[in-house]
Protein backbone atom coordinates (compact mmCIF):
# COMPACT_ATOMS: atom_id res chain seq x y z
CA UNK A 1 0.00 0.00 0.00
CA UNK A 2 1.18 3.49 -0.83
CA UNK A 3 2.54 5.18 2.36
CA UNK A 4 0.82 8.44 1.40
CA UNK A 5 -2.51 6.66 1.01
CA UNK A 6 -2.01 4.97 4.38
CA UNK A 7 -1.32 8.31 6.05
CA UNK A 8 -4.40 9.80 4.41
CA UNK A 9 -6.58 7.00 5.76
CA UNK A 10 -5.04 7.34 9.20
CA UNK A 11 -5.55 11.10 9.14
CA UNK A 12 -9.19 10.76 8.11
CA UNK A 13 -9.78 8.23 10.90
CA UNK A 14 -8.22 10.53 13.49
CA UNK A 15 -10.24 13.53 12.29
CA UNK A 16 -13.43 11.47 12.32
CA UNK A 17 -12.71 10.36 15.89
CA UNK A 18 -11.97 13.91 17.03
CA UNK A 19 -15.17 15.15 15.40
CA UNK A 20 -17.15 12.45 17.22
CA UNK A 21 -15.54 13.38 20.54
CA UNK A 22 -16.42 17.02 19.92
CA UNK A 23 -20.04 16.25 19.09
CA UNK A 24 -20.45 14.05 22.16
CA UNK A 25 -18.82 16.70 24.39
CA UNK A 26 -21.18 19.39 23.11
CA UNK A 27 -24.14 17.04 23.56
CA UNK A 28 -23.06 16.29 27.15
CA UNK A 29 -22.67 19.99 27.95
CA UNK A 30 -26.14 20.72 26.59
CA UNK A 31 -27.62 17.81 28.57
CA UNK A 32 -26.14 19.01 31.86
CA UNK A 33 -27.20 22.60 31.19
CA UNK A 34 -30.81 21.45 30.84
CA UNK A 35 -30.72 19.47 34.10
CA UNK A 36 -30.51 22.63 36.19
CA UNK A 37 -32.84 24.88 34.18
CA UNK A 38 -36.66 24.85 34.19
CA UNK A 39 -39.05 23.56 33.05
CA UNK A 40 -38.72 20.25 34.85
CA UNK A 41 -40.50 16.99 34.07
CA UNK A 42 -40.82 15.03 37.35
CA UNK A 43 -42.87 12.24 35.77
CA UNK A 44 -40.14 11.55 33.21
CA UNK A 45 -37.53 11.64 35.96
CA UNK A 46 -39.51 9.21 38.10
CA UNK A 47 -39.95 6.79 35.19
CA UNK A 48 -36.22 6.99 34.45
CA UNK A 49 -35.36 6.37 38.12
CA UNK A 50 -37.62 3.31 38.11
CA UNK A 51 -36.25 1.94 34.84
CA UNK A 52 -32.57 2.58 35.45
CA UNK A 53 -32.51 1.91 39.19
CA UNK A 54 -35.18 -0.39 40.53
CA UNK A 55 -35.61 -2.60 37.47
CA UNK A 56 -31.85 -3.08 37.17
CA UNK A 57 -31.52 -4.53 40.67
CA UNK A 58 -32.08 -8.20 39.69
CA UNK A 59 -29.37 -8.32 37.02
CA UNK A 60 -26.98 -6.31 39.20
CA UNK A 61 -27.59 -8.57 42.20
CA UNK A 62 -27.14 -11.81 40.27
CA UNK A 63 -24.00 -10.54 38.56
CA UNK A 64 -22.48 -9.39 41.86
CA UNK A 65 -23.25 -12.51 43.91
CA UNK A 66 -21.80 -14.93 41.37
CA UNK A 67 -18.77 -12.72 40.82
CA UNK A 68 -18.08 -12.49 44.56
CA UNK A 69 -18.42 -16.24 44.98
CA UNK A 70 -16.16 -17.02 42.02
CA UNK A 71 -13.61 -14.45 43.24
CA UNK A 72 -13.45 -16.13 46.66
CA UNK A 73 -12.85 -19.54 45.05
CA UNK A 74 -10.14 -18.19 42.74
CA UNK A 75 -8.31 -16.33 45.50
CA UNK A 76 -8.43 -19.34 47.79
CA UNK A 77 -7.14 -21.62 45.04
CA UNK A 78 -4.35 -19.23 44.08
CA UNK A 79 -3.43 -18.38 47.65
CA UNK A 80 -3.12 -22.06 48.52
CA UNK A 81 0.00 -22.22 46.35
CA UNK A 82 1.72 -19.78 48.72
CA UNK A 83 -0.01 -20.73 51.98
CA UNK A 84 -1.93 -17.44 51.82
CA UNK A 85 -5.52 -18.70 51.93
CA UNK A 86 -6.29 -16.34 54.83
CA UNK A 87 -6.30 -13.28 52.56
CA UNK A 88 -9.59 -14.27 50.89
CA UNK A 89 -11.83 -11.80 52.80
CA UNK A 90 -9.47 -8.87 52.27
CA UNK A 91 -8.96 -9.45 48.55
CA UNK A 92 -12.64 -10.14 47.88
CA UNK A 93 -13.57 -6.90 49.64
CA UNK A 94 -11.03 -4.70 47.90
CA UNK A 95 -11.55 -6.39 44.53
CA UNK A 96 -15.31 -5.95 44.61
CA UNK A 97 -15.36 -2.41 46.00
CA UNK A 98 -12.51 -0.90 44.01
CA UNK A 99 -12.88 -2.59 40.63
CA UNK A 100 -15.25 -5.46 39.96
CA UNK A 101 -18.33 -3.95 41.57
CA UNK A 102 -18.32 -0.60 39.74
CA UNK A 103 -17.11 -2.00 36.41
CA UNK A 104 -19.52 -4.92 36.26
CA UNK A 105 -22.47 -2.77 37.31
CA UNK A 106 -21.44 -0.18 34.72
CA UNK A 107 -21.25 -2.78 31.97
CA UNK A 108 -24.59 -4.29 32.99
CA UNK A 109 -26.15 -0.83 32.88
CA UNK A 110 -24.58 -0.29 29.45
CA UNK A 111 -26.04 -3.57 28.22
CA UNK A 112 -29.48 -3.06 29.73
CA UNK A 113 -30.11 0.67 30.04
CA UNK A 114 -27.99 2.20 27.27
CA UNK A 115 -29.46 -0.13 24.67
CA UNK A 116 -32.99 0.52 25.95
CA UNK A 117 -32.58 4.31 25.89
CA UNK A 118 -31.01 4.29 22.43
CA UNK A 119 -33.72 2.04 20.99
CA UNK A 120 -36.52 4.05 22.59
CA UNK A 121 -35.27 7.46 21.44
CA UNK A 122 -34.31 6.16 17.99
CA UNK A 123 -37.78 4.70 17.56
CA UNK A 124 -39.29 8.02 18.60
CA UNK A 125 -37.15 9.73 15.97
CA UNK A 126 -38.13 7.24 13.27
CA UNK A 127 -41.83 7.62 14.08
CA UNK A 128 -41.43 11.43 14.18
CA UNK A 129 -42.44 11.70 17.83
CA UNK A 130 -39.40 13.92 18.47
CA UNK A 131 -40.56 16.24 15.69
CA UNK A 132 -43.95 16.30 17.39
CA UNK A 133 -42.32 17.38 20.66
CA UNK A 134 -40.62 20.26 18.86
CA UNK A 135 -43.94 21.21 17.27
CA UNK A 136 -45.46 21.34 20.76
CA UNK A 137 -42.65 23.67 21.90
CA UNK A 138 -41.06 20.96 24.04
CA UNK A 139 -37.29 20.74 23.95
CA UNK A 140 -36.27 17.09 23.33
CA UNK A 141 -33.04 17.61 25.28
CA UNK A 142 -35.04 18.83 28.26
CA UNK A 143 -37.79 16.21 28.01
CA UNK A 144 -35.90 13.10 26.89
CA UNK A 145 -32.21 13.50 27.71
CA UNK A 146 -31.92 15.49 30.95
CA UNK A 147 -34.22 13.24 33.08
CA UNK A 148 -32.40 10.08 31.97
CA UNK A 149 -28.95 11.51 32.63
CA UNK A 150 -29.98 12.81 36.05
CA UNK A 151 -31.64 9.49 36.93
CA UNK A 152 -28.49 7.58 35.97
CA UNK A 153 -26.34 9.99 38.00
CA UNK A 154 -28.51 9.31 41.06
CA UNK A 155 -29.24 5.59 40.79
CA UNK A 156 -26.09 3.95 39.41
CA UNK A 157 -23.94 4.82 42.47
CA UNK A 158 -26.67 3.23 44.61
CA UNK A 159 -26.64 0.17 42.36
CA UNK A 160 -22.85 0.00 42.71
CA UNK A 161 -23.15 0.16 46.51
CA UNK A 162 -25.74 -2.64 46.47
CA UNK A 163 -23.58 -4.65 44.05
CA UNK A 164 -20.53 -4.24 46.28
CA UNK A 165 -22.45 -5.48 49.32
CA UNK A 166 -23.99 -8.41 47.48
CA UNK A 167 -20.64 -9.34 45.90
CA UNK A 168 -18.92 -9.34 49.28
CA UNK A 169 -21.85 -11.37 50.60
CA UNK A 170 -21.40 -13.90 47.80
CA UNK A 171 -17.74 -14.29 48.73
CA UNK A 172 -18.70 -14.60 52.39
CA UNK A 173 -21.19 -17.41 51.73
CA UNK A 174 -18.71 -19.38 49.62
CA UNK A 175 -15.87 -18.84 52.10
CA UNK A 176 -17.90 -19.82 55.16
CA UNK A 177 -19.92 -22.68 53.66
CA UNK A 178 -17.38 -24.21 51.28
CA UNK A 179 -13.91 -23.10 52.37
CA UNK A 180 -14.19 -23.41 56.14
CA UNK A 181 -13.72 -19.76 57.16
CA UNK A 182 -15.00 -18.52 60.50
CA UNK A 183 -18.02 -16.26 59.94
CA UNK A 184 -17.18 -13.58 62.52
CA UNK A 185 -13.49 -13.46 61.58
CA UNK A 186 -14.33 -13.15 57.88
CA UNK A 187 -16.65 -10.19 58.47
CA UNK A 188 -14.17 -8.52 60.83
CA UNK A 189 -11.32 -8.83 58.32
CA UNK A 190 -13.55 -7.36 55.61
CA UNK A 191 -14.51 -4.34 57.72
CA UNK A 192 -10.97 -3.74 58.97
CA UNK A 193 -9.39 -3.89 55.53
CA UNK A 194 -11.68 -1.51 53.63
CA UNK A 195 -10.92 2.22 53.77
CA UNK A 196 -13.17 5.22 53.18
CA UNK A 197 -11.23 5.95 49.98
CA UNK A 198 -12.22 2.56 48.58
CA UNK A 199 -15.92 3.22 49.12
CA UNK A 200 -15.76 6.79 47.83
CA UNK A 201 -13.93 5.72 44.68
CA UNK A 202 -16.55 3.04 44.07
CA UNK A 203 -19.43 5.52 44.31
CA UNK A 204 -17.67 8.14 42.16
CA UNK A 205 -17.04 5.51 39.51
CA UNK A 206 -20.70 4.52 39.67
CA UNK A 207 -21.79 8.12 39.07
CA UNK A 208 -19.39 8.52 36.14
CA UNK A 209 -20.39 5.20 34.58
CA UNK A 210 -24.08 6.01 34.94
CA UNK A 211 -23.68 9.36 33.20
CA UNK A 212 -21.67 7.74 30.41
CA UNK A 213 -24.26 4.99 29.90
CA UNK A 214 -27.19 7.42 29.78
CA UNK A 215 -25.40 9.93 27.56
CA UNK A 216 -24.38 7.32 25.01
CA UNK A 217 -27.91 5.93 24.81
CA UNK A 218 -29.38 9.41 24.36
CA UNK A 219 -26.74 10.61 21.90
CA UNK A 220 -26.92 7.66 19.55
CA UNK A 221 -30.69 7.55 19.83
CA UNK A 222 -30.94 11.19 18.81
CA UNK A 223 -28.47 10.63 15.95
CA UNK A 224 -30.26 7.54 14.67
CA UNK A 225 -30.90 7.06 10.98
CA UNK A 226 -34.30 6.35 9.55
CA UNK A 227 -35.90 2.92 9.51
CA UNK A 228 -35.39 -0.29 11.46
CA UNK A 229 -31.75 -0.50 10.38
CA UNK A 230 -31.09 2.94 11.85
CA UNK A 231 -32.60 1.90 15.18
CA UNK A 232 -30.53 -1.28 15.27
CA UNK A 233 -27.34 0.55 14.38
CA UNK A 234 -27.95 3.22 17.02
CA UNK A 235 -28.53 0.57 19.68
CA UNK A 236 -25.38 -1.35 18.77
CA UNK A 237 -23.18 1.74 18.54
CA UNK A 238 -24.45 3.11 21.85
CA UNK A 239 -23.62 -0.07 23.79
CA UNK A 240 -20.17 -0.33 22.18
CA UNK A 241 -19.36 3.31 22.92
CA UNK A 242 -20.67 3.08 26.50
CA UNK A 243 -18.67 -0.07 27.29
CA UNK A 244 -15.42 1.35 25.88
CA UNK A 245 -15.84 4.70 27.65
CA UNK A 246 -16.71 3.00 30.94
CA UNK A 247 -13.53 0.93 30.83
CA UNK A 248 -11.47 3.98 29.85
CA UNK A 249 -13.05 6.06 32.62
CA UNK A 250 -12.35 3.26 35.09
CA UNK A 251 -8.65 3.36 34.19
CA UNK A 252 -8.52 7.14 34.61
CA UNK A 253 -10.43 7.20 37.90
CA UNK A 254 -8.36 4.34 39.33
CA UNK A 255 -5.25 6.34 38.53
CA UNK A 256 -6.72 9.44 40.19
CA UNK A 257 -7.72 7.65 43.41
CA UNK A 258 -4.94 5.10 43.82
CA UNK A 259 -1.86 6.42 42.01
CA UNK A 260 1.15 6.41 44.29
Amino acid sequence: MNPVSLLERLGRAVLTLLALVGRISIFAARAFSHIFRPPYYPRELFNALLTIGWLSLPVVGLTAIFTGGALALQIYSGGARFNAEAVVPQIVAIGMVRELGPVLVGLMIAARVTSSIAAEIATMKVTEQIDALVTLSTNPMKYLVAPRVLAALITVPLLVAVGDIIGIGGGYVVAVKNLGFNSAAYLQNTVDFLEARDVISSLVKGAAFGVIAALMGCYYGMQSGRGAQGVGSATKDSVEAAAILILAANFVLTGVFFSI
